[in-house]
């Protein structure tokens, strides 16, 4: 059995939802269906050509990306330039293109978690905050038989996590009483009969975004037709979300020590460094992708030195200015997604047929001469 694109895609947003985007990111699906059974999904960092014809020769249906193919409005679609070729070839073969950007940026275990483990940076912190999510409180009354059955589809659905506990919830034993309506149809009781039931209260918390999938979790597997349920607001926060990570080297460093182990895990030929090489570096920020907007931020956190891409002239010359050391190891680092998605969805795929690759391309458009 194939899964189906939109399968595999609430999958994935289980992992990396939209609401940890940053405002007007072109994130989602961007080209093509997601009715359709997908037998191959090709995981890229970029949707070029090459990505293109890597993916018809292996029969693809669905490219997960984590660069937009659509970024700015089209003026036009002509099909002899490039960007119209590019999308005439996906329509042609029916590849849909779905884009995970700085959603995937700030997902847990997410591209900038992979960067930091890469390099093995340790006591992992956000660099800047950008989602916080609220919380609710659901609280469902069923029949103490039924217990156990909708408190574990309560914790399936995912509720319940209160920091790096799970499956937590409080429960209370009381009793429920009801009267059935001729029209009624009682799992328990008959109509115009006053009943006394024992039951338990399960409360538990669940974020926001999640309280419509717990509710119809609860009401698949209570036996009751009609589920008595609240919902009601709380005051803290579930988790919060961020871009970019900073923690601890394994051990301190030169500056020119740590460009050089930036070099070898992400097989580089060169980075850019800005700081004295010689200088001792102990903590570390790590953001894929362009990080110069992220200088004060890594000053804030006490770093020593920020790992990123895109470095403009001018702001590496305040980074120096205010003690920041930059190690601009380029855009292209990000690609260690490949992996990384790939991974993630073999694993939630496996009760399907549905095959998960990393795309082979190399899309780094830069050299080094």
């Amino acid at each position: 059995m194939y899964a189906t694109g939109q399968t595999i895609i609430e999958r994935f947003e289980q992992w990396a939802p939209k609401r940890l985007a940053l405002p007007n990111d072109r994130i989602g699906l961007q080209l093509g269906t997601l009715r359709s059974e997908v037998r191959k999904v090709l995981v890229a960092l970029d949707v070029t050509e090459e990505v293109v014809e890597e993916a018809i020769r292996e029969q693809v249906e669905l490219i997960i990306a984590h660069h937009a193919i659509i970024f700015r409005p089209l003026e036009d679609l002509q099909t002899d330039q490039p960007a119209g070729r590019l999308y005439a070839k996906l329509i042609k073969h029916d590849i849909a293109v779905y884009i995970a950007h700085t959603n995937l940026d700030a997902a847990e275990g997410g591209v900038n978690d992979l960067l930091a483990e890469a390099l093995g940076l340790r006591e992992l912190d956000v660099l800047r905050f950008v989602h916080a999510e609220k919380l609710k409180k659901l609280a469902v009354f069923v029949p103490q038989t039924h217990h156990r059955q909708v408190l574990d589809a309560l914790f399936a659905a995912g509720v319940g996590h209160i920091g790096d506990y799970s499956n937590c919830s409080f429960n209370t034993a009381g009793e429920a009483t009801f009267m059935p309506s001729d029209s009624a149809r009682p799992f328990i009781g008959e109509a115009g009969v006053l009943e006394r039931v024992a039951e338990v209260r399960i409360e538990t918390v669940v974020p926001e975004s999640l309280v419509r999938q717990a509710v119809h979790a609860v009401i698949a597997a209570h036996p009751y037709e009609e589920v008595a349920y609240d919902v009601y607001p709380i005051e803290h926060e579930a988790k919060r979300y961020g871009i970019g990570r900073v923690g601890q080297l394994p051990e301190a460093l030169a500056l020119g020590e740590l460009a050089s182990h930036v070099k070898d895990v992400f097989g580089l030929d060169a980075v850019r460094v800005v700081g004295e090489l010689s200088r001792t570096v102990r903590r570390a920020a790590v953001l894929g992708g362009s990080g110069g907007k992220f200088v004060q931020d890594a000053l804030r956190a006490g770093a020593d030195v920020l790992i990123t891409g895109d470095i403009d002239y001018h702001t590496a010359q305040d980074a120096k200015a205010a003690g920041l050391a930059l190690i601009d190891a380029g855009h292209h680092i990000e690609q260690i997604m490949k992996r990384g998605v790939a991974a993630y969805l073999t694993i939630c795929l496996a009760d399907t047929d549905t095959k998960v690759t990393a795309s082979e391309v190399v899309t780094e458009p830069f050299h080094t001469v």
